[in-house]
């Protein structure tokens, strides 16, 4: 039966179906091994970790019971074992202790109990609905303020050939899978999208998190009365980088009374530095600090009216943020812009403590037939016109920099003409064939659906759900630590 076994009797009436779970039974004990995790227990169940469990899943008869595997699962993220497998390496009994058994589970059979839990596809992501809608609930009243925005989790199996996406991090191109994640202003985390054809910020905005947001925020009493009186007020407000930047978009959000706050892509010149004046703003943290601030109303390509904010640094640059935000300052604003980071900073975190990048499940999903791609013949043509391009600009650089000065012997003048001619020639052939490469790129579609896709082209996903039911429960065990941090945060001295 294993290592620290002690319950034989309750194991083998579990074994023959008599027992549907093992009943709680903690025991007295000195020196636990990770003890401490237990002081997050009642942050954990605050937080909903087993609120839900009996609606959304179930188990067949068995020793370890539902609550006993989402508590194993929880305390493992909070005591840093990033794998199922890595509980090979602890010690069974002491971990049994933390969860009132004589043993944890090996890995074979947790493993059997996630792909029990895990076998119907979407269930992980509506028991995370679920929660995200309780959690919002905690956010202060007047300012549903929404951060969204893309993660790149990097794929390093070859099963499928994922698509390309470009990695800030790592300044590289290579395989991955998109994840789009909807935060609080102080990093926590509600909910993420997987996109496995990843569309890009604006249209996952349009066809996926603003819904799952009208669908799931929650609006208060008090907001909805404020929305009656104010039709200025927005139901809430979405915060997100350059890569959103669309008016259209925002055109499209406004009516549908829905706000933005994003970087100006185009910003033009710079304001004169009259209009800039020093306010004093209150940070997420408490922290206030002084900035440089001016505002003015900006039209944008589409006849769009906004507000424009810019922050001006102490080097003079200037940073322009624009909203279609009507009722918060401009202080305010600015503040809500620059809280960003604090998702940024989510994802390092979550990368380093809690594995957020680690393969779950191994295993690949069919991509669905009506995902639209990238055509490969379309990328081929673009490619090779756009290397065709920067060698007709050196090739032109190169014939403008040839020059005759002073007097030359007739062989340098030979010399000099034979290469202006070649350079000539070669500058010609470039042109044309760039011409003939561009009009067959204008009858090439863009982008195909992947059943049209041809066979060497095509791959298939990561399979989902597993991944999502896990990452369901760090984001419960990430908010469980950072409530006990909040406790700690007014009675510990920063030093």
């Amino acid at each position: 039966m294993g290592y620290a076994t002690t319950r034989s009797l309750e194991r083998v009436a579990a074994a023959m179906g008599m027992l549907p779970e093992a009943p709680i039974q903690f025991a007295s004990a000195l020196d636990i091994t990770q003890g401490g995790v237990l002081l997050a227990l009642p942050a954990l169940l605050v937080l909903g970790l087993l609120r839900h469990t009996r609606r959304f899943y179930e188990l067949p008869k068995g020793f370890y019971g539902i609550e006993s595997i989402f508590l194993l699962l929880a305390l493992m993220a909070l005591a840093r074992i990033e794998s199922i497998e890595q509980l090979r390496y602890q010690a069974p009994g002491e971990w049994g202790h933390l969860l009132g058994l004589d043993r944890i589970p090996e890995v074979r059979c947790l493993r059997q109990k996630l792909s029990w839990l895990c076998r119907q596809a979407g269930r992980a992501a509506q028991w995370n609905a679920a929660l995200a809608g309780e959690w919002m609930t905690a956010l202060p009243e007047g300012e549903m303020l929404f951060y969204a925005d893309g993660h790149v989790r990097i794929y390093h199996g070859d099963v499928t050939a994922l698509p390309r996406h470009y990695v800030p991090r790592q300044r590289l191109c290579v395989r991955a899978t998109t994840d789009y994640w909807i935060n609080a202003m102080d990093g926590q985390p509600f909910f993420y999208l997987n996109q496995a054809v990843d569309p890009g910020l604006i249209a996952t905005l349009r066809t996926h998190l603003v819904p799952w947001l009208e669908t799931h925020a929650p609006l208060s009493e008090a907001h909805r009365q404020r929305m009656a009186e104010d039709s200025r007020q927005p139901r809430f407000t979405l915060i997100f980088d350059r890569e959103g930047y669309s008016p259209s978009l925002f055109s499209e959000l406004q009516q549908q009374r829905i706000a933005v706050v994003t970087y100006h892509k185009f910003p033009g010149e710079d304001w004169p530095a009259a209009e800039f004046t020093a306010r004093p703003v209150t940070l997420p943290g408490g922290e206030t600090i002084t900035l440089t601030l001016a505002e003015r109303m900006t039209k944008l390509s589409n006849g769009l009216e906004v507000r424009e904010v810019r922050k001006q640094t102490e080097s003079g640059k200037q940073v322009p943020i624009l909203s279609t935000n009507p009722t918060l300052s401009g202080e305010r604003l600015a503040v809500v812009m620059f809280a960003r980071w604090t998702q940024e900073n989510f994802y390092r975190y979550m990368r380093q403590h809690f594995g957020l990048d680690r393969l779950i499940e191994y295993g690949t999903a069919p991509v669905p037939e009506t995902v639209s791609v990238v055509n490969p013949a379309w990328r081929e043509l673009d490619a090779a016109i756009r290397s065709d391009a920067a060698q007709l600009q050196r090739c032109s650089a190169q014939f403008g920099s040839l020059s005759l000065a002073g007097p030359l012997a007739p062989a340098q003048v030979a010399r000099y003409e034979t290469a202006q001619a070649t350079l000539q020639e070669k500058i010609e052939n470039l042109k044309q064939k760039l011409e003939e490469q561009k009009a067959k790129r204008k009858l090439t579609p863009r982008h195909v659906l992947v059943k049209d896709l041809p066979e060497g082209a095509r791959f298939e996903r990561l399979r989902p759900e597993r991944k999502q039911f896990i990452d369901a429960i760090k984001m419960i065990s990430y908010r469980a630590e950072t409530s006990m941090v909040g406790v700690l945060r007014d009675k510990l001295a920063r030093r």
